[in-house]
């Protein structure tokens, strides 16, 4: 006879807590939400097999006092618990082990990996997509711009439903516009169902209408899927970005269309500080019991610059290589090192900056860049951001913007 397994989450937010339940809905796992002032008592009485904290701001005094109390209780004190939140000493996740937490994972969780814990504790395995997949979010008033590339990943394309509902209902968006973008993506009827899941989480519940939905892309299965589906009357496709921004802007504005995509489409308006995106996948290494570690490349021949960046990072434990050449870095990468992101300067002694940016696109490498540079001229920051440069910051920036504007591409990045 089959048990369900079943697991407890305090304290996790909409955007997570909708995921974890579409998730373990297929696996056939019971979950149950609660407040952390109200855990000790549910967890009384479900005694589950899991448990799973999701902290904001570190471990607050609710979350001790729940801890210390399962801590003490003889029926409870086994449950095994695994925590999600922000980065923090090692010596305090140290002190976890006492409570039976088994897992400390720090923003952002990589999925792969945390589902891989869960299912070691439940003793079931997961089913996980691995199709390679890019899914970037920008918001700058009530215009989405979502850039999709590689492939269609089923778990990324689930969570962005529950980005977008979290993100409407954070900034009080009451006419929500979306622009997806499809980059370098060739589908086919094999991926038919998850471009429908795209599509269906985007527009979820009516949430955002259909003709307020507009599809950029080549693709032509893209194309005939929408015009073939009747659900998506009213969504456009096309090829041409100008007829598609056109579209979207609002009518009787005289808005150059290119000083619209520069100022409104490449950029976001959201700062970092009030993100609400929480839990994105990365390319972060994991250690034991610990979370995500950040590694950053740093490719500048200015020393001052070098080492001011490495100490900004420091201090959020991120781990920074410095790299006076191009050449120095792609050694790097040839040696197996792995970066989250790389900042750069368009102006190095052996390489210029737009030949990097050329020899990652030859490379197909899908590290995010962001071009930290003196060169200020519209057309230059054009062509560097339709190189695939992530970000474009103009010298001089303090180092506390450079490392906002990181974050905020690796919590838009899943």
């Amino acid at each position: 006879m089959y048990i369900m397994k079943s697991v407890l989450l305090i304290d996790c937010s909409s955007l997570f807590g909708g995921f974890l339940h579409d998730k373990f809905s297929t696996e056939q796992i019971s979950l149950e939400s609660v407040s952390s002032r109200e855990a000790y008592t549910k967890m009384i009485t479900l005694l589950p097999n899991l448990i799973i904290i999701e902290t904001e701001d570190g471990l607050s005094e609710d979350v001790m006092h729940f801890l210390e109390k399962k801590s003490v209780d003889p029926n409870a004190r086994k449950i095994p618990i695994i925590i999600t939140g922000p980065v923090i000493e090692r010596s305090k996740i140290a002190n976890l082990v006492e409570y039976n937490v088994v897992k400390y994972f720090s923003r952002p969780v990589k999925f792969d990996v945390f589902f891989e814990a869960v299912g070691k504790i439940l003793q079931i395995e997961f089913s996980m997509d691995k199709t390679p997949c890019i899914l970037d979010v920008h918001l700058n008033g009530s215009l989405f711009f979502i850039e999709v590339a590689f492939g269609l990943n089923r778990e990324k394309l689930m969570l962005l439903k529950y980005r977008l509902a979290e993100l409407i209902e954070h900034y009080k968006i009451n006419v929500p516009k979306v622009i997806l973008m499809l980059t370098n993506i060739q589908l086919s009827f094999v991926d038919g169902l998850n471009l429908e899941l795209l599509i269906d989480n985007i527009s979820a519940e009516g949430r955002i209408p259909n003709k307020y939905i507009k599809i950029l892309t080549n693709d032509v299965f893209t194309k005939e899927l929408v015009k073939g589906h009747p659900e998506y009357f009213g969504i456009q496709v096309s090829s041409n970005i100008e007829t598609i921004m056109e579209f979207m802007v609002d009518q009787g504005s005289n808005c150059n269309i290119k000083e619209f995509i520069f100022d409104k489409l490449l950029t976001s308006d959201k700062p970092v500080e009030e993100s609400v995106l929480g839990f994105i996948d990365s390319k972060s290494n994991l250690e034991g019991n610990f979370g995500s570690m950040m590694r950053i490349a740093v490719i500048d021949d200015d020393i001052v610059v070098r080492k001011l960046l490495q100490n900004t990072f420091s201090s959020v434990s991120g781990e920074t290589d410095l790299f006076e050449t191009a050449v120095a870095f792609f050694d790097s990468l040839s040696a197996g090192k792995e970066y989250d992101a790389v900042i750069m300067d368009l102006y190095l002694p052996d390489m210029d900056g737009i030949s990097v940016l050329k020899n990652f696109q030859r490379k197909a490498l899908q590290i995010p860049v962001i071009v930290y540079s003196k060169a200020a001229a519209k057309e230059v920051v054009m062509q560097a951001l339709s190189l695939g440069a992530r970000s474009y910051l103009v010298k001089p920036q303090k180092p506390s913007v450079v490392l906002g504007k990181v974050l905020e591409i690796l919590h838009s990045n899943f």
